[in-house]
């Protein structure tokens, strides 16, 4: 596993203080189907995303939605987001499965004593990397609100994203169809 981040301040500047990251990734052994069908089964995410708290669909007006709560560690409050995802197969490039884009919807009441995110953003492509595995691109920026110092939240993203794709790359060994 090999994964690079790059802090966008400059690029992409956030009044929040927050970082809006762009991270490069290697998924060895994990073909891009496989990292695209682990990435989008939700039920499948609860045995292996330690940060998952709650993780489910629902359709309103005929949209699909998610509802997604974070678990923080104690003494923070947890985090919740409703979104859409919407991937788009990528035609022109071989081995290249597309990309995922997330946004921020409200559709979800939201509940007493959790977090409502109101600022979250992702991007991720996955291409072959012309072996047996992935190349995984994301633009990733979330604000969790509530009253985190932005250092901190910075360094819990710029360290969680790696890990986050070690622990993806472990469950696309683990997952079966």
């Amino acid at each position: 596993l090999s994964c690079v981040t790059f802090p966008l301040l400059i690029l992409f500047p956030q009044q929040s203080g927050l970082y809006e990251y762009k991270i490069y990734g290697g998924l060895a052994d994990c073909p891009p189907e496989l990292c695209a069908d682990v990435y989008m089964d939700l039920d499948f995410r609860k045995q292996w995303d330690q940060y998952v708290k709650e993780l489910y669909e629902k359709t309103y007006d005929g949209e699909k939605i998610i509802y997604w709560e974070v678990k923080y560690p104690f003494p923070l409050s947890n985090r919740d987001v409703s979104f859409q995802a919407f991937c788009f197969p990528c035609s022109f490039s071989p081995g290249h499965l597309g990309t995922l884009t997330i946004v921020s919807v409200p559709q979800f009441p939201e509940k007493p004593g959790i977090i409502r995110v109101q600022s979250y953003k992702q991007s991720l492509a996955i291409e072959s990397d012309g072996k047996t595995g992935s190349k995984v691109y994301m633009y990733y920026f979330d604000n969790p609100g509530g009253m985190l110092p932005s250092w901190l939240v910075n360094w819990a993203a710029k360290s969680g994203v790696p890990a986050f794709l070690k622990d993806m790359q472990n469950a696309c060994r683990n997952y079966s169809k």
